[in-house]
């Protein structure tokens, strides 16, 4: 039971963030002329910092890590999903797809990782 409760609130969470770092991504690229890899790493960066604020208070809710030290653990986890983010953005945008549906079909494979990393990892709640 508590699991679906993590997973469906982690649900409504990710994504709201992820339309948020979509509509980043799509601004860095269509209006300051951001380079679409880079872009994509930063609209991640700044889409998950925001998701461990929403995480820290409301999916799990109840944590007893300290913020900072919860904090930097939710980092090194994102640094994975970073690098699995960039790497299939990257090479889907290579096989021809556009960069945003890339960004889609990448997110799946990192959200699903960063939600199991933190839900073992970091809160303890699985």
């Amino acid at each position: 039971r508590r699991g679906a409760v993590l997973l469906a609130r982690n649900t409504v969470v990710s994504s709201f963030v992820f339309l948020l770092g979509l509509g980043l991504l799509w601004l860095m690229v269509e209006r300051l002329g951001v380079a679409k890899v880079p872009a994509a790493g930063l609209s991640f960066l700044v889409s998950n910092s925001i998701h461990y604020l929403f995480g820290r208070t409301w999916i799990y809710r109840g944590t007893e890590r300290k913020v900072a030290a919860g904090y930097a653990y939710f980092l090194i986890n994102a640094v994975l999903g970073l690098g699995i983010t960039v790497g299939l953005f990257a090479a889907f945008i290579e096989l021809g797809l556009h960069y945003l549906l890339a960004r889609v079909v990448a997110s799946v494979f990192a959200g699903l990782a960063l939600f199991v990393l933190n839900a073992v990892f970091n809160f303890r709640s699985l």
